[in-house]
């Protein structure tokens, strides 16, 4: 049975608590406090305003997170990921999801902790939004860098650059914005086999689960009660 540990609490105090150079891999899908028209709509709206169209179908509880402007998100995202730069052992890799409203204030952040940014992975979503007169939003992506050089001889893969997958539908979606399995057990081949997987903002588990599911150990950080239950549920199925 692959270890798993899913705290419940706030990421940046349980952060603190997790010893340094014990983490093998960084993979997070961190609130983006983006969405919305205007900075008004990105402050004051919840999740649920802002990533769930009108004729959703589920009922989905919000996260909490939402509502910092572009220098608080800056300033929190640092501090958050600078936290698990010293938990992560040198070369380690970290993932990073975010929007293209917030990939510029994302790869600050990241440097800012004293990642190594390493490149830009898009995620294509097959169904999504269409945009009047422009372009449908059919890409996420994900942010990678190191902790210090990579260190190619520790896990000698080669991902690919581009991922297309569609995010669960129907009674699957246990997550407002949860992120595909297919994609997610992709994504985690980029920690060493055997090695532990962090993720501060565990939501409804998906990384944990891929990462228990390939034979890799799991720490995670979930700060709302709900979405720990339903993460925890999850991780023990896959284990």
């Amino acid at each position: 049975m692959t270890d798993w540990t899913l705290h419940h609490g706030d990421a940046l105090t349980t952060l603190a608590t997790i010893a340094d150079n014990s983490i093998d891999a960084v993979i997070t899908d961190p609130p983006y406090n983006s969405g919305g028209r205007t900075p008004n709509d990105r402050t004051g709206q919840g999740s649920r305003d802002k990533y769930v169209s009108s004729d959703a179908k589920h009922d989905l509880p919000d996260f909490e997170g939402e509502t910092r402007d572009q220098r608080g998100y800056l300033a929190w995202m640092s501090l958050v990921l600078a936290e698990c730069r010293r938990t992560a052992v040198t070369g380690a890799p970290l993932l990073l999801f975010t929007d293209w409203r917030q990939l510029p204030v994302t790869s600050d952040a990241l440097q800012a902790a004293g990642w190594v940014w390493r490149g830009i992975v898009p995620w294509n979503k097959p169904i999504a939004r269409p945009t009047p007169a422009g372009f449908r939003r059919s890409c996420e992506y994900i942010l990678w860098a190191t902790n210090g050089p990579v260190d190619a001889a520790r896990n000698p893969i080669y991902l690919p650059g581009i991922f297309t997958a569609s995010q669960p539908r129907g009674n699957k979606r246990q997550h407002i914005t949860q992120k595909p399995d297919e994609l997610m057990d992709e994504l985690v081949r980029i920690c060493a086999p055997g090695g532990t997987v962090l993720d501060p903002f565990a939501g409804s588990g998906s990384t944990g689960v891929a990462a228990v599911a390939s034979g890799r150990q799991f720490v995670g950080v979930e700060l709302s009660p709900k979405y720990a239950k339903v993460a925890r549920g999850r991780l023990s199925l896959a284990a």
